[in-house]
Parts: C-alpha cells; sequence; structure tokens
C-alpha cells in the first residue's frame, strides 16, 4: 500500500505540472496573438491616417503645404494644422512642398489654421566644429538654444473646391498669413505680392 501511495502521489504531481505547462503555453500563444493584433491594428490605423491625408474623402480636402520666409532669420521647421513643412532658408522659399494640409471641402468664415512654427534668429552664427570639420554637439545645443517657438491662429481666405495649395508666409515681428491661391507668385495675378515687398524693421513693437 505504501508503494501505491507512492506511485500515485506521483502521477498527480507529474499531472499537475502537466496541467501548468499547458496552462502557460496558451497564455504564452496569447499573448503573442494579442501583440501581434495590436501591431497590426496600429499599422492600419497609421496607413488609414495617410490616406485620410494625402487622399482626402468627400467632406474635407487636401492641399500641399509650402512656406515663403520674408525674414532674415531661418524657419527651421513649421506646421500648418498639424501638417509639417520643410526648413525656409532667409528671404526664401517656395521650393519645396510637403504633402498634406487638411481643410474643409465647404470653405467658410469660421475655417481657420494653426500654425506653429520655429525661428533661428542667428542662422549665420559662427558653430564651433572639431578639428575634422563635424559641428561640436554642445556647440550645436548652445546655438539651438537660442530658437524661438510660435504658435498663431491665423483666418483662411476663401478657396474654391479645388485647393492647389497651403502657403504659409512669414512675416517679420513673427507675423503669419496663409494664403490658399492657385497662382504661383511670378504669376500677374498672385494675390500676396505684397508680402514679398515688406521690409524688415530693426526692432518690433511686439516683443
Amino acid at each position: 500500500m505504501l508503494i501505491l501511495d507512492v506511485v500515485f502521489k506521483r502521477m498527480r504531481l507529474s499531472a499537475g505540472s502537466k496541467r501548468k505547462n499547458v496552462v502557460q503555453g496558451i497564455c504564452s500563444k496569447t499573448k503573442k496573438f494579442s501583440a501581434k493584433m495590436i501591431w497590426r491594428s496600429l499599422v492600419v490605423a497609421c496607413s488609414m491616417l495617410a490616406v485620410v491625408a494625402c487622399n482626402a474623402g468627400p467632406e474635407v480636402v487636401s492641399a500641399p503645404v509650402t512656406g515663403y520666409n520674408h525674414t532674415s532669420a531661418q524657419i527651421t521647421r513649421f506646421s500648418i494644422n498639424g501638417a509639417g513643412g520643410p526648413s525656409i532658408p532667409p528671404n526664401s522659399g517656395g521650393g519645396a512642398e510637403v504633402c498634406c494640409g487638411v481643410l474643409p471641402v465647404q470653405w467658410n468664415p469660421k475655417v481657420r489654421a494653426v500654425i506653429e512654427w520655429e525661428k533661428d534668429p542667428n542662422p549665420d552664427g559662427p558653430i564651433e566644429r572639431d578639428q575634422y570639420g563635424q559641428i561640436k554637439k554642445e556647440a550645436l545645443a548652445r546655438h539651438r538654444a537660442g530658437y524661438s517657438h510660435h504658435t498663431e491662429t491665423v483666418e483662411i481666405p476663401k478657396y474654391a473646391e479645388k485647393l492647389c495649395a497651403l502657403q504659409v508666409h512669414f512675416l517679420p515681428c513673427d507675423q503669419v498669413k496663409v494664403s490658399t491661391t492657385c497662382f504661383a507668385p511670378s504669376h500677374p495675378n498672385y494675390p500676396d505680392k505684397a508680402y514679398f515687398k515688406v521690409k524688415e524693421p530693426a526692432t518690433c513693437s511686439n516683443h
């Protein structure tokens, strides 16, 4: 009897161990399955957002984003309603477009754009380099500490259902305007030629 008790006890322990291994295996597979499902869901969501942004549906219209810098500072980065734009050197712009800004397909007087930008007020300032000509990280960090960050909400000019581009104009004294024209600045009918004639003052009253 003693021998049989020992045998049955070992069998129960063995069965318990197997059950534990089976449970652990199921949990492990479930975790892997869940992780895969979550990852696939994120990929699908991101893909859908990208399609909406650059291939807008019937309720919104999309257009490439470009910028014009009418100042002596460098616009290191900017965005309009979350759509990022290219870096713009001083007194230049219009050479690059980024997809895509999104607006309601039907214009109305309440349509606004939130412009966020970062500028380097001293783009020609010397930045120390090492013996190999590479910019030193510490020197670059000190230079970037002088950058300024800005946010402005501006009106959107009236546009038709065909929105050719969202042109962001950075003017002196941290003023910003948006244009929705289909014309390039060189066109005789370009409506915002005055922006290119603005003179930058030595000081700004809003600073």
